[in-house]
């Protein structure tokens, strides 16, 4: 059929070469996975589209396309359970994915969350300048590439983790505020966040010894134990942190409007929310609460 013709920015995907054009490949670009079948009557309009717009894009994307009638391990392999289905990998995993044949412009939307853009090779300029060293230049020249496409989350997302590793917390934490609110929700933003919390509490706490002996001395000092934590956060001891935590949640459920289970939360969100220690943390502030 002529929808499967082969280009330079589009390739049919079998388990042979799903290895090398769609995994590897996405090390490098995003790869649109189209799974269609000659069938599928609105394959016929999708695939036209997306080849096209690979074209149009110039390699900035790749497009792979899987006939789930030749490849059903793939479809299964990727739960696709009608056609078309399409996917978008990046770096070896699935980021994102629309079923139906979408129109033009949604495309494009999907597209360009993952496609490199200008501002992208700027903020890339910028992290190599405040790996060398210039600090504040690299700084300056990331907010600029941010400031330049207000619409890529990328640069704003690396311009918050740079101010956050640099100590401009009150920065990192505006740059994050400006996020749009489907953005805002994205782990990778949340787990930015629970950083910068900790980071913020521990940027005016006293040192780790003293705190220590100020818990030692009153149990019930909970912002003694809430700074601790954070301290404990910073330096990656998350289960001596989440101790402290617990404590506060089981002496002083008050504190803070609930830090300390909101603590708890935070530090799970940073763990990945998954894993041994975080079920057996999970387990032990549900026995506390309830």
């Amino acid at each position: 059929m002529g929808n499967t013709a082969e280009s330079a920015h589009s390739v049919d995907i079998t388990r042979e070469n799903f290895s090398a054009d769609v995994i590897e490949a996405s090390e490098s670009v995003p790869v649109v996975v189209d799974f269609w079948a000659p069938w599928c009557g609105p394959c016929q309009t999708l695939m036209p589209l997306l080849m096209r717009l690979a074209e149009e894009y110039a390699g900035a994307f790749r497009l792979a396309k899987v006939n789930i009638d030749e490849q059903p391990e793939l479809a299964t392999q990727f739960g696709v359970r009608s056609v078309p289905t399409v996917k978008v990998i990046r770096l070896g995993e699935v980021v994102d994915e629309f079923l139906g044949a979408l129109p033009e412009a949604q495309i494009r939307d999907v597209l360009d969350r993952y496609v490199e853009r200008t501002s992208d090779k700027l903020a890339a300029d910028a992290l190599a300048q405040i790996e060398r060293g210039e600090v504040e230049a690299g700084l300056s020249a990331l907010a600029a590439a941010a400031d330049s496409d207000p619409e890529n989350y990328r640069t704003r997302l690396a311009l918050a983790e740079a101010q956050t590793q640099a100590g401009d917390y009150d920065g990192a934490a505006a740059t994050l505020r400006a996020l749009p609110a489907d953005v805002a929700t994205k782990p990778t933003v949340v787990n930015l966040q629970a950083r910068l919390d900790f980071a913020t509490v521990a940027r005016s706490a006293p040192p780790q010894e003293t705190l220590e002996a100020a818990v030692e001395a009153d149990p019930d000092n909970s912002e003694a134990r809430y700074q601790l934590a954070a301290r404990r956060v910073l330096g990656g001891d998350y289960e001596a942190a989440m101790d402290q935590l617990l404590e506060i949640l089981r002496r002083d459920r008050a504190y803070g409007d609930d830090a300390g289970r909101k603590g708890l939360l935070k530090v799970f969100e940073l763990l990945g929310g998954k894993g041994e220690l975080v079920n057996r943390y999970r387990g032990r502030m549900s026995a506390a609460l309830y």
